[in-house]
């Protein structure tokens, strides 16, 4: 009897040690959201430091950005290594650092969202970004030169796992019909033909789509309403999903990328809140930048309006300065969910993707 109640209670402690499992993760990645970004965007939008959601988050590490060949990344760079789990050179999508930018094709490497379409989840990416940018394309395709649009945007015809992607929502519609033109694509038809609806509007977005790539000639649309349309297609499958959701918050124009910044928070902060305990939510960035607090009183607001001469740069008086650069210091990931306990200490970029992995329950190499 004593035996079997030693018994019983191993296994209950066992059962209750071992990490639950994610049937869905949402990645919310801040294109140049560095600490130094987040703290100003704190300052200036609550007056206090630490006051975002972002920065309550239960479990953080700072996590190196640098790229294969430099230790400054770009944002195709950066996102390859989260999305894939290594590193490769800057100006490269999603290939091993074999890639020569523009020259030479290095090997595919398997993203995380194709892993998810692998398994039989749905996936998704946003972006107030062009679609065909160097951080959304990470996710859905494979290039040795970020800048090549049309054929990046095209891969979405012809997905290497499952049936690809499942929501697409990003900014560059002109752009995109123009890059894939030149290729020979009707690229909407054909989108049609792969079962997508297309639109060119949030609100045009209905509760049977099930497949959607939605482009706009805008940058300015709301994440929430993003958000919000594609969990409510990807929700639908009893597998599970795999979301990616970039913003852009370069500070390059100050008060834009705070602003930004702010929105991308509030936005987590309601996702947080609404979604089962079953979803892994993470905020991470591909690379920081190069802001700097350098003034300021408490009971002041940071950026008033009289330290800026054209609303974009910052004037003399102004309480930061701002070089338009990335910069190479570590930024933070925070994690709220399951497998959210193995977000901690100092990571690597490539670390993220086994991060996810493990949090799916999954093996997998990104060579495939």
């Amino acid at each position: 009897m004593r035996f079997a109640l030693l018994l019983a209670s191993i296994v209950c402690v066992t059962a209750q040690a071992a990490p639950r499992k994610a049937r869905n993760i949402i990645l919310f990645l801040g294109d140049a959201g560095g600490i130094p970004t987040l703290h100003a965007t704190s300052l200036y939008k609550h007056s206090h430091p630490q006051k975002l959601f972002i920065q309550s988050m239960p479990h953080i590490a700072l996590m190196d950005t640098s790229a294969a060949d430099a230790w400054v990344t770009d944002s195709a760079a950066g996102m390859s290594a989260i999305v894939t789990g290594e590193k490769t050179n800057n100006g490269v999508i999603s290939q091993s650092a074999a890639a020569v930018r523009g020259k030479q094709d290095g090997e595919a490497l398997q993203t995380i969202l194709e892993h998810a379409e692998q398994h039989g989840l749905s996936s998704g990416v946003i972006t107030n970004m062009n679609i065909t940018d160097a951080t959304a394309a990470a996710c859905y395709s494979h290039s040795n030169d970020r800048g090549a649009s049309g054929p990046i945007f095209a891969q979405l015809l012809k997905p290497r796992f499952g049936d690809g992607a499942d929501v697409i929502i990003g900014a560059g519609r002109k752009a995109v019909l123009s890059a894939t033109a030149k290729l020979g694509l009707d690229i909407e038809p054909a989108l049609r033909e792969k079962g997508y609806a297309v639109y060119d509007s949030l609100d045009t977005m209905g509760p049977r789509d099930r497949r959607v790539v939605a482009l706009f000639d805008t940058h300015n649309f709301s994440v929430q309403q993003a958000v919000d349309n594609a969990l409510s297609i990807l929700s639908k499958n009893p597998k599970g999903y795999f979301l990616m959701v970039e913003w852009d918050i370069h500070t390059d124009n100050l008060k834009r990328g705070l602003d930004q910044a702010a929105e991308l928070d509030d936005v987590i902060r309601h996702v947080a809140g609404s979604v089962k305990d079953d979803t892994l939510i993470l905020f991470a960035a591909d690379h920081s930048f190069d802001i700097r607090v350098r003034g300021g009183r408490r009971g002041e607001p940071v950026l008033p309006e009289a330290s800026f001469g054209d609303a974009a740069k910052p004037g003399p008086k102004s309480n930061f300065r701002v070089d338009n650069g990335h910069t190479g210091e570590q930024v933070l990931v925070a994690a709220k969910g399951p497998g959210a306990e193995r977000v901690r200490g100092f990571i690597a970029n490539s670390d993220l993707f086994r991060i996810m992995m493990a949090a799916y329950g999954w093996n997998g190499n990104a060579r495939k």
